[in-house]
């Protein structure tokens, strides 16, 4: 079945507390989220390590295909949406923050988290991933990134070579770091000439951690569509293409971007 082409995309952000370690509990949880979507979206975004909370307790890692991915793919399939999210994966004797990309057919693609946050020790537990990931959806390409991946501009850096419309963040972004998560964002969109989405999780994790949320969606110009404030709730927006390209028809300073090689 041809997937449609739409002008108007509706991205859906949950922002919402995670159960420690307690996948069944957080798949349980999210599902109600989602059926609470009260009318067609095309995207639903969830935070890093949906199923768990950002953890280094590989004992939660799962195989491919195993219970979160069946979850994702049931959940693309009742809402017609392409879900978004990491959760960490077991692979071939090592561990990954994984970001899956899961379409209503079944199908999906992903990548692994690249910048290994070395503070909470994340580096010496998993294996970072060498690969960006663009996908396509519904006439847009989109492109999805894991929390502090944010910092790194150049990773990030939409490229004339394979470009991106949506830019977006899963996170667990400690609310201590607040002001960092709010003004790279704007950085990311104003630089790429592009969307950008940040979904962050609230509450506190295991860890004793707080997080506060502050999930946005940002237009081309890094001026907010919506905020989502500290509160759990789900938040529709819609992205127009044609207003995308309108600007950057008029404001073309992608073309005068260096180019370089990531190594």
């Amino acid at each position: 079945m041809a997937v449609p082409v739409v002008d108007e995309l509706a991205v859906c952000l949950i922002q919402t507390d995670l159960f420690w370690e307690d996948v069944t509990a957080n798949l349980s949880s999210l599902e109600e989220k989602i059926a609470a979507i009260d009318h067609p979206v095309d995207v639903i975004v969830l935070p890093e390590m949906f199923n768990s909370g950002f953890t280094m307790n590989t004992s939660i890692a799962e195989h491919m295909n195993m219970t979160t991915t069946k979850w994702m793919k049931h959940m693309a399939l009742q809402t017609n949406a392409l879900i978004i999210g990491s959760f960490a994966v077991k692979e071939g004797g090592n561990f990954f923050n994984r970001l899956m990309c899961v379409r209503p057919d079944g199908s999906f693609v992903y990548s692994d988290k690249r910048h290994l946050f070395r503070m909470g020790e994340e580096h010496d537990t998993y294996t970072p991933g060498n690969s960006r990931l663009i996908v396509e959806w519904r006439g847009w390409k989109i492109f999805p990134l894991v929390c502090y991946d944010l910092r790194f501009p150049v990773w990030s850096r939409n490229s004339s070579d394979n470009p991106y419309d949506l830019l977006i963040y899963v996170a667990s972004w400690p609310g201590r770091r607040a002001h960092a998560w709010n003004t790279l964002l704007q950085a990311r969109a104003i630089e790429n000439l592009s969307y950008v989405a940040g979904i962050n999780r609230i509450g506190q994790d295991g860890n004793g951690i707080h997080y506060q949320g502050d999930s946005v969606a940002l237009d081309f110009l890094g001026e907010p569509l919506f905020a989502m404030g500290n509160k759990e709730s789900e938040k529709v927006i819609k992205l127009s293409m044609p207003a995308l390209q309108k600007y950057k028809d008029s404001f073309p300073a992608y073309l005068d971007a260096d180019h370089f090689d990531i190594r």
